[in-house]
């Protein structure tokens, strides 16, 4: 695996549109995410702390997957093998783990739904901006 062929420009911008979309996603389902969660608005500390870590945990999502895509594809990556392997590593990783923890933690499938649905969407999105922007200029 070529370590050095990572195009950081398409991982920074994959990082910053699957984080807005991140924002988007719980701005709009606020209502069902606090209830599935169990959590109350008011008892609830306010920080940017889980805010930052998204953003980077999301960084990181995007050159993981800009690796696998890379290499999976000889160096010749497309927005739709972005797309392939962003909705496989999310099956096999993501909803799969989402799945089990909850319902150890004696969550409803509610909040795996709409956590399910977040991390789909933002692999869908690293994927497919990975693949758009291509390898990195030799």
């Amino acid at each position: 695996m070529d370590f050095s062929a990572v195009n950081w420009l398409a991982v920074i911008a994959a990082a910053i549109l699957a984080w807005l979309f991140g924002a988007a996603w719980y701005m709009g389902l606020s209502k069902p995410w606090l209830k599935a969660a169990k959590l109350d608005p008011a008892t609830m500390k306010k920080s940017p702390l889980p805010f930052v870590i998204s953003f980077i945990a999301e960084l990181v999502m995007a050159y993981i997957l800009a690796l696998v895509v890379g290499a999976m594809t000889g160096g010749e990556p497309t927005w739709i093998a972005g797309l392939v392997f962003g909705f496989v590593l999310w099956l096999g990783f993501v909803a799969t783990t989402l799945s089990v923890n909850h319902r150890y933690e004696n969550f409803g499938w509610g909040l795996t739904l709409i956590d399910g649905g977040h991390w789909l969407g933002v692999l869908l999105i690293i994927g497919a901006v990975i693949g758009w922007f291509g390898a990195a200029a030799s």
